[in-house]
């Protein structure tokens, strides 16, 4: 079988769609010695990527989202003449009438509207947005097999969309090793000049992620205590960092919230270790990545009591209101006060917990499903 992966968003500086399918293909390729594979890579990681036998890897430098993406995608793919396509997102080019594979990772859009998610004229943004709805749309209804990362997402597309379930695939993902923390810790936070106490959230600033209360829940923990308690942010700078660094200074807690920038896997894991907890507010996820990280890191997991981390963490997590500061202070100063012996036991637990998560098994995972299409004529 021929399998052609669109791995253009490969790389961890895409957040959680560059984790997807920078596992997908690593593991890929250790594991199907069968197969053969077309990897389409942007210039970056098609100059440093080397792949087994039976792979090829092509170059299609060109943006998501892009008319050269929608022109040029069909052509390259059609060149390679795969059996199966497989794109890791949304983003399928209307012309491609190809047999294919696409993963959804969430149908946040559907539900985040507004002015404030985006940084287009109002204009440019009903544009942009009835294009998502319409390619988003196709590519579910048109692929042969939809993967999804968890059973909430299963059925949110299912529901919204009237698809049968047996038309969507659960391959639940896993936790980075290159996170694992290695080395010297007290150089690393040094390096971002850190002091225990800390908490620690690491993704992205888009406003579902609802930064804003979590930063009022550190404000509040900071005036109810003797000490000072930091909060770091680990996020790629973009507009929506912008924004949050005006709103650090409007709540006055420059002070206390250090916002990180990008950091490596190198020292993530580091950052993770001696944190208080690792703290997600999130009021929307399709699997909650960054959590089973900080749990195989070794620390405390605070969340929002929303379905899919519920889902995904079961008990080892602590849960809190996302829309109540005070219920995400509350859980916070829980954290802090916890006694040693038992803090070390929730941890371990966690750790243990999160090695049920597998990038290794998800490969194996979706080669099944690859090979259920092709057996579709």
């Amino acid at each position: 079988m021929k399998i052609l992966l669109d791995a253009r968003l490969y790389g961890p500086e895409n957040t959680g769609l560059g984790r997807y399918a920078m596992n997908l293909v690593d593991n890929l390729a250790k594991i199907d010695r069968r197969n053969s594979y077309t990897v389409l890579l942007r210039k970056e990681y098609f100059d440093r990527l080397n792949f087994p036998p039976k792979w090829n890897k092509v170059l299609a430098d060109f943006r998501h989202y892009s008319f050269s993406e929608q022109l040029s995608l069909p052509r390259i793919i059609s060149q390679a003449k795969p059996d199966i396509v497989h794109f890791p997102h949304f983003n399928v080019p209307i012309f491609y009438s190809g047999k294919f594979v696409v993963t959804i990772h969430d149908i946040l859009m559907h539900k985040q509207k507004g002015l404030e998610a985006t940084t287009l004229n109002p204009i440019s943004y009903l544009i942009k947005r009835l294009g998502y709805k319409f390619v988003f749309g196709r590519a579910v209804k048109a692929a042969t097999k939809v993967i999804v990362p968890s059973s909430f997402v299963k059925k949110e597309v299912s529901d919204y969309y009237k698809l049968d379930k047996d038309k969507l695939v659960v391959t639940y993902e896993g936790f980075d090793e290159k996170v694992l923390p290695t080395g010297s810790s007290i150089k690393v936070l040094r390096n971002y000049s850190l002091e225990a106490p800390y908490f620690v959230y690491a993704g992205n600033a888009y406003p579902h992620k609802n930064l804003k209360r979590l930063i009022e829940a550190t404000v509040l923990l900071n005036q109810k205590s003797n000490k000072k308690i930091s909060l770091a942010i680990v996020s790629a700078r973009n507009f929506f960092i912008s924004r949050l660094e005006k709103l650090v200074k409007k709540l006055n807690a420059s002070s206390y919230v250090k916002l990180l920038g990008f950091v490596p896997d190198a020292d993530l894991g580091a950052l993770y270790q001696n944190s208080v907890a690792f703290a997600f507010p999130s009021l929307s996820e399709g699997f909650g990545l960054p959590g089973l990280e900080a749990m195989a890191c070794g620390t405390l997991v605070l969340a929002s009591d929303i379905p899919v981390l519920k889902e995904v963490y079961k008990d080892n997590a602590s849960y809190f209101n996302p829309y109540d500061y005070t219920s995400i202070e509350k859980a916070m100063e829980d954290a802090l006060a916890l006694e040693p012996a038992a803090r070390k036991e929730n941890i371990e637990r966690a750790r243990e917990f999160a090695k049920r998560y597998s990038w290794d098994k998800m490969a194996r995972e979706t080669l099944k499903v690859y090979e259920s299409c092709a057996s579709l004529r």
